[in-house]
């Protein structure tokens, strides 16, 4: 007959053997000259992550219509891009959406700059890095976020659409991820609006002559993707899209009562 092992039972978790403890739970959180490695641990890093969703969730809650804006953190201001996209925050901010960013400087810089120019609401999403960043001096309401894939998820939640200008591995990173999501039927379909016709030209032929071509994407899959220069038409689109959504809502008769004001206004726009 095997010897019974001795066992130690803590909340729902069972040790036996050489895998008990040798302090209590309750020892390890009064005793603070134990170690702090459990702050490291994975059962812990669950509860981080949860604070940062609750974080986020209750930042952005009550922010309203919003679109988020990505672009390079290395653009200069006074350089064509950064006048862009401040031209675009302003614009969007003037039509009534607050604007949100990754929070950095650059193109995100210039963008909550532009909303601010008009008092618009100046959103920041930034993230922890190894090297100092910080969020910029045009941000009325930041969180910076020791999680992407949290912060990824803040993008799209409180976003009506995706407004992309010139920038690197992280710019392409959001953007693929929000094509993703919207190719997939995970979010409602929002627009993706790529500013910068002579930067983005080059990827979308290569969608479209490589990728389409050889059948790893669907025929309607470039569409996904809106190209311009034209900050007017940043926001044409976005409201657009905003408000055709409102309308599909009202027809299925599954509208709060901000859809059916869309749609009641967009019909008395048509009429005049």
């Amino acid at each position: 007959m095997t010897e019974s092992r001795k066992t130690r039972s803590a909340g729902p978790l069972t040790y036996r053997g050489d895998a008990i403890p040798e302090t209590t739970t309750d020892q390890r959180l009064l005793d603070r000259r134990g170690p702090a490695d459990w702050v490291h641990t994975d059962p812990w890093r669950v509860l981080r992550i949860q604070s940062e969703f609750v974080e986020g969730f209750g930042l952005l809650s009550e922010v309203g219509h919003a679109v988020s804006v990505f672009g390079s953190a290395r653009t200069k201001p006074g350089t064509h891009f950064y006048e862009l996209g401040q031209e675009i925050g302003t614009k969007l901010a003037a039509s009534g959406y607050a604007v949100i960013t990754g929070g950095g400087p650059g193109v995100m810089e210039a963008a909550n700059r532009g909303a601010q120019d008009v008092d618009g609401t100046s959103i920041g999403l930034g993230i922890e890095l190894p090297f100092e960043q910080g969020l910029n001096d045009f941000i009325d309401i930041g969180v910076t976020f020791r999680y992407f894939f949290v912060r990824k998820t803040m993008f799209v939640k409180y976003s009506r659409a995706f407004v992309v200008l010139p920038g690197g591995f992280g710019t392409l990173d959001e953007l693929f991820e929000s094509i993703t999501l919207v190719q997939t039927g995970k979010v409602t379909r929002f627009p993706v609006v790529l500013v910068g016709t002579r930067f983005w030209s080059g990827l979308r032929d290569w969608i479209r002559d490589t990728l389409l071509e050889e059948g790893t994407i669907s025929p309607g899959d470039p569409e996904l993707m809106y190209l311009t220069d034209d900050p007017d038409e940043v926001v044409e689109i976005v409201r657009k899209s905003h408000v055709d959504l409102a309308r599909r809502e009202f027809e299925a008769g599954q509208v709060a009562d901000e859809a059916a004001d869309l749609h009641a206004a967009e019909e008395a726009s048509e009429s005049s």
